[in-house]
């Protein structure tokens, strides 16, 4: 058995070693044995791709302790969101909203309030008018839907949790054949990821997306330690705290923890005061891909004592993705607005998920 394990990572080493990634999607296993430590184990870029480019001269110059531009190690912060930056968000939504949609309206063995099955109802409505790849949800969805999310998972333990989440990683995502949703990583980011980390740039994922779901699907795969990960916290209690607050109440030796409301959504300036308190020093690189990491992205760029950037992945694709033109080009005059280096899909992403990965024919509508 052991040699056949073995025999199984090999192979999968060498086919990610000469970009032969030839069955579905890659796995999980070659997603977590990509390394990129030179510029040329970049295999998932165009061979022209000027964003990858400027990276790549920007981590030659900050590295290098002879050039002006030089960053000490313990500066070398990189910050990335999640949805749309380094997964899937267009199948047909982000991920943690799909999890929340198959616990409220799919589950056989859970039964919602009549609040939260409205809610659900309503949210899935208008992922399949289409109007999230349009940017056209209704304003205050996103809070909304937060609320009504930790409010589905409230009383589970973490265990509980990270089984239930595990569990739908291995489910099929909609409008993308041959890809499970613990699948959905885009290869070129993870690449990026890898890079950077060979090249002592510290990595945190700061994330609009609850934070264990985030910790469950990101960490171990791109070795990022669970406390590099900020995100939206649900309230953890103890078993028997009901409703007394964490103030007043000491946890008893039968007690064990437990998921409750929402505490605060990590989106917008709220990324930025997360950085502040959680990293405690201004990030050097920044990667988003929409307008809620608009804050992360300009304050990684403002008033750095270091050389800094950032880039914006820009979901054009539609061929391999399903890209959106309108409002891809809407992420284009905001990223050339605010000085950010733009990331097309289209036309930078040698591969997106592997090849085998195509669009297909959604099963919700």
């Amino acid at each position: 058995m052991r040699k056949k394990i073995l025999a199984a990572v090999t192979a999968g080493l060498i086919a990610l070693g000469s970009f032969g990634i030839s069955t579905q999607a890659a796995t999980r296993d070659e997603i977590a044995a990509i390394q990129v430590k030179r510029p040329n184990d970049f295999k998932c870029w165009t061979k022209n791709a000027v964003p990858k480019q400027k990276l790549v001269e920007y981590v030659k110059d900050v590295t290098n302790p002879k050039s002006k531009n030089f960053i000490p190690v313990e500066d070398r912060v990189a910050v990335f969101d999640m949805d749309g930056t380094f997964i899937c968000e267009s199948a047909p939504c982000y991920f943690e909203w799909m999890l929340y949609l198959e616990r409220a309206l799919n589950d056989p063995d859970y039964t919602p309030s009549t609040e939260d099955r409205k809610y659900a109802e309503m949210v899935d409505a208008e992922i399949k008018a289409g109007h999230f790849m349009t940017g056209k949800f209704p304003k205050g969805i996103d809070l909304g839907e937060a609320k009504s999310q930790q409010s589905v998972f409230a009383g589970m333990t973490p265990d509980e949790y990270a089984a239930y989440v595990k569990k739908f990683m291995n489910k099929p995502v909609d409008g993308l054949t041959n890809l499970k949703w613990g699948e959905t990583f885009y290869l070129p980011m993870v690449e990026v990821i890898k890079y950077l980390q060979a090249n002592k740039f510290t990595v945190y994922i700061v994330t609009g997306s609850d934070r264990p779901a985030t910790r469950i699907m990101a960490c171990d795969l791109l070795k990022i330690p669970t406390g590099h990960v900020i995100g939206t916290d649900p309230q953890i209690l103890a078993s028997n705290q009901g409703d007394t607050s964490a103030d007043d109440y000491a946890y008893r030796q039968d007690d064990y923890l437990i998921r409750g409301q929402l505490t605060q959504k990590n989106l917008k300036m709220n990324k930025v005061v997360a950085i502040a308190d959680e990293i405690g020093k201004q990030p050097v690189l920044a990667f988003g891909n929409s307008g809620g990491d608009t804050s992360m992205l300009n304050y990684t760029i403002t008033g750095n004592k270091h050389k800094s950037l950032a880039f914006f992945v820009i979901c054009d694709d539609l061929d391999r993705e399903l890209g959106n033109t309108d409002k891809a080009n809407k992420c284009v005059k905001l990223a050339e607005k605010n000085g950010w280096i733009a990331i097309s899909m289209r036309d930078d992403f040698k591969t997106i998920y592997g090849d085998k990965v195509k669009v297909g024919n959604r099963t919700r509508e």
